[in-house]
C-alpha cells in the first residue's frame, strides 16, 4: 500500500483528503504545517507528500525545497487556494520551480486528485 503524506494546517481539507485517499486504497499520515511534516516524513517517509503553501511554522515552498534537496527522486504535489487578491497559479508555478512535481488549485474535486495521485504514483515504464 502506498503511502501519502498530507500537510495542511486546515484540518477540513487534511480529513477530506484522507478519505478520498483511503477510500481509493492509500495509507494516508497528516502533518498541520511543513516542521511537522518534514518531521513525520523522516521518521516514516512516504512516496508521496502533498503540501499546501500557506501554513504556519514552515510554509509549503520551503518545504518542498528542504524536501527536494534531502529526496531527490521523492514525488510532491503543492496545493494552494491563495490567498486574497492573489492568483493561486503564481505560487503553484513557483512551487514547481523550486522542485514539485505536480500542482494542485483548491477547491479541486475528487476525480482531480485521484489521477494526480494516480501519475506520480504510477510505476515507471521502461523506455
Amino acid at each position: 500500500m502506498k503511502r501519502i503524506l498530507l500537510i495542511d494546517d486546515d484540518g477540513e481539507v487534511r480529513s477530506c483528503l484522507r478519505t478520498i485517499l483511503e477510500q481509493a486504497g492509500y495509507h494516508v499520515l497528516e502533518a498541520e504545517n511543513g516542521k511537522a511534516g518534514i518531521e513525520f516524513f523522516m521518521r516514516f517517509s512516504a512516496e508521496l507528500v502533498m503540501v499546501d503553501i500557506f501554513m504556519p511554522e514552515k510554509e509549503g515552498i520551503e518545504t518542498i525545497r528542504e524536501l527536494r534537496r534531502e529526496f531527490p527522486e521523492l514525488k510532491i504535489m503543492a496545493m494552494s487556494g491563495g490567498i486574497p487578491g492573489c492568483d493561486p497559479d503564481q505560487y503553484l508555478g513557483i512551487a514547481k520551480k523550486l522542485g514539485a512535481d505536480r500542482s494542485i488549485e483548491k477547491p479541486f474535486r475528487r476525480d482531480q486528485i485521484l489521477a494526480a495521485v494516480g501519475e506520480l504514483l504510477a510505476p515507471m515504464r521502461a523506455s
